[in-house]
């Protein structure tokens, strides 16, 4: 097997050009800490973008991984298997839902949840009942389903005529829900519980509430899109419980698998009944390798002490950005909650969060953007203080040269 080092450039002579890379490729990770090409060392507070959820290399992961890997792999859902189950049981006792649906990425799972919620209102009120109602600036992934279900018209350019029957409110905004929605043809509301793509916005506690209470009036499931805050992210298992408000459907992926691809759609018995045999499936969905490393996750995840943590290392973090912000006037709040945070540039640094991005890489920190105007922080959940000390004297460097 060839394994002579690669360079950048190989990206554009194989790769098709939809990303654009930088040039920095890590290629070992350990903790919350990676290596390049080079041996330059960065400390990640990327997370793989809320995904690497107990860092890179986690010994846990990695036992179970290697246990499994030496019993099955792969089974046709012609049959099931135990760490499928095992996992299924496990999400359920720890949360609202009866049932489970395992799929591969964020989208899949989100591409489950919108096909439950239309064959639900087809099963029990009629094929007139269809339409989704989402949000403006959602992100609920890229296939075509759910890129048209997501309010990004940028994302759908070339690629129309788009899937019909979906509407897009104001986000935070009850009264331009109330305006779409309707007994007779709304099978779904869904909703990031915070808006990660577009700039780490959460939602108000009680326009949750509100949503709520509208789908009930008017016979519609509610759907939480927990791709990205789910797993632990926002200091409890799932957003939902932070806000005091369960929905009909859960979708869930990035840090359940702390980096191996795995997703879940989380539901009642009497919702998920809909998808009787035949009707939706993966074919790795439910993969026993997948499934092994997600329990391990979850095991470890919903333990008090890992969700306290979460919330200790998020005002440690919260503290450090804003006050960076404030000595160099570069951020004008920090939001959003447990390990997924949003530094707000200030008016005079708008559109600029590639720059800091940019200049974090020069100084050996990973950050992210959430649009051009936020800074996104989404690292390990389980991220050693001293490297977030760290990890904030190496951004404040990089922020210094950027305001010189």
């Amino acid at each position: 097997m060839n394994k002579e080092p690669v360079s950048r450039e190989l990206f554009d002579e194989v790769m098709v050009p939809n990303y654009a890379p930088g040039n920095i490729i890590p290629v070992r990770g350990e903790g919350s800490r990676v290596w390049d090409q080079e041996g330059r060392e960065f400390l990640d507070l990327q997370g793989g973008i809320a995904v690497t959820s107990l860092g890179h290399a986690h010994p846990g992961l990695l036992s179970a991984l290697q246990e499994q890997s030496e019993k099955v792999w792969h089974l046709s859902n012609v049959m099931t298997n135990e760490p499928a189950l095992r996992l299924a049981k496990t999400l359920c006792d720890h949360t609202f839902a009866e049932r489970v649906f395992f799929a591969n990425s964020g989208a899949e799972a989100n591409e489950a949840a919108f096909k439950l919620a239309r064959r639900y209102a087809w099963d029990n009120f009629g094929p007139e009942k269809h339409e989704i109602i989402s949000f403006k600036n959602a992100f609920h992934g890229r296939t075509l389903f759910t890129v048209s279900v997501g309010g990004q018209q940028k994302y759908l350019e070339g690629f129309e005529p788009a899937p019909g029957g979906i509407h897009h409110a104001d986000f935070n905004d009850l009264d331009s829900v109330k305006a779409l929605i309707s007994k007779e043809k709304t099978c779904a509301v869904v909703i990031e519980p915070i808006q990660g793509e577009s700039g780490v916005m959460p939602a108000d506690p009680e326009f949750l509430k509100g949503l709520r209470q509208l789908c009930d009036d008017n016979n519609a499931l509610l759907i939480f899109d927990e791709v990205q805050t789910g797993v632990g992210r926002t200091g409890h298992l799932y957003a939902y419980e932070m806000y005091g408000v369960i929905p009909d459907i859960l979708t869930s992926a990035k840090g359940l698998g702390g980096g191996f691809p795995v997703a879940a759609m989380l539901t009642t018995a009497k919702v998920g009944a809909s998808l009787a045999v035949g009707t939706h499936g993966s074919t790795y969905g439910g993969n026993a390798l997948a499934c092994a490393v997600a329990q391990k996750v979850i095991d470890t995840v919903s333990q008090p002490e890992i969700l306290k943590g979460v919330n200790e290392r998020s005002e440690k973090l919260r503290r450090g950005m804003m006050a960076i912000g404030e000595r160099y006037g570069v951020f004008s709040e920090v939001r959003g909650a447990g390990l997924l945070l949003g530094c707000v540039l200030t008016e005079q640094w708008q559109g600029r969060a590639k720059d800091f991005l940019t200049a974090g890489l020069e100084e050996g920190v990973m950050v992210l953007m959430a649009g051009a105007n936020v800074v996104r922080l989404a690292p390990s959940l389980i991220i050693p203080e001293t490297d977030i000390e760290e990890a904030l004297q190496r951004f404040e460097a990089a922020v210094k040269k950027l305001a010189k």
